[in-house]
């Protein structure tokens, strides 16, 4: 049976929803309900001034059941206006195009320090305005059902920025709500799946909190988990910058 919550109220009124379109976990994507969530301004590929890919994105008929939080690898920079957001955004994508040798900047969604929020792969919003799931390349063997959030900053040592946690949590909410999943399951860190130090071992250690507070946005009771301590990871650290460890495996999508 379902609860009170207004995140079990959407999933009764998704899984009855049915129209002629796309498939969406056994319902049709066009079926969805509008969101009750606001959604967070999202700075498009062109507002940055993206390259173009060099092929167009894979965008599959159904929704990621995971998000999967990185960092950067990057220096935890002071500047956190707007235009700084977006030179990010573009060596992001300089980087997985050039050294990486890939079709286009791997993750779905970039958070500035700022707290800017920035379209990551192409056609990522287009996927996400239609509850599906555009392919990306940034954990290594699961890119077939994860979202991706590139968090700009190491997070090792230090935590992030209250603009860009703010942000997190409201971009976090704004896909649960959009795809029907429970933050208590669907926000994970890289390391969750492959040997990576990445999300850094303070975010890391955030998680819970991360997961208790999209819950709040969605209606549901925080599980009253006490703070996680930041414990060292076991897997290694970045080796250089926007190095976050494997993004994709062999015969996955670049």
């Amino acid at each position: 049976m379902f609860g009170d919550s207004p995140l079990d109220r959407r999933t009764l009124l998704r899984g009855a929803a049915a129209v002629t379109g796309g498939s969406l976990l056994g319902v049709t994507a066009t079926a969805l309900p509008a969101s009750a969530l606001a959604a967070p301004r999202v700075y498009t590929r062109a507002e940055w001034n993206a390259r173009p890919p060099k092929s167009t994105a894979v965008v599959l008929d159904r929704a990621p059941d995971r998000i999967i939080v990185h960092h950067t690898a990057s220096a935890n920079q002071t500047d956190y206006s707007l235009d700084a957001a977006f030179a990010l955004s573009r060596s992001i994508q300089n980087f997985h195009m050039d050294s990486n040798g890939w079709d286009d900047t791997g993750q779905q969604l970039t958070i500035s320090r700022g707290g800017h929020l920035m379209e990551g792969r192409n056609r990522s919003l287009e996927a996400i305005a239609a509850g599906d799931h555009v392919m990306g390349a940034q954990t290594s063997g699961q890119n077939d059902h994860t979202i991706g959030i590139e968090n700009e900053g190491l997070y090792m040592t230090e935590g992030p920025t209250v603009a860009l946690w703010d942000r997190l949590v409201e971009t976090c909410a704004w896909l649960c709500d959009n795809y029907s999943l429970d933050p208590v399951v669907a926000i994970v860190g890289h390391r969750d799946y492959v040997a990576t130090a990445c999300p850094g071992d303070v975010l890391y250690a955030r998680l819970p909190e991360l997961r208790d507070a999209v819950g709040a946005k969605l209606g549901k009771a925080p599980a009253r988990r006490s703070k996680a301590r930041p414990t060292p990871s076991p897997y290694p650290g970045p080796r250089h910058t926007f190095d976050h460890g494997p993004a994709r495996a062999p015969g996955e999508l670049r």
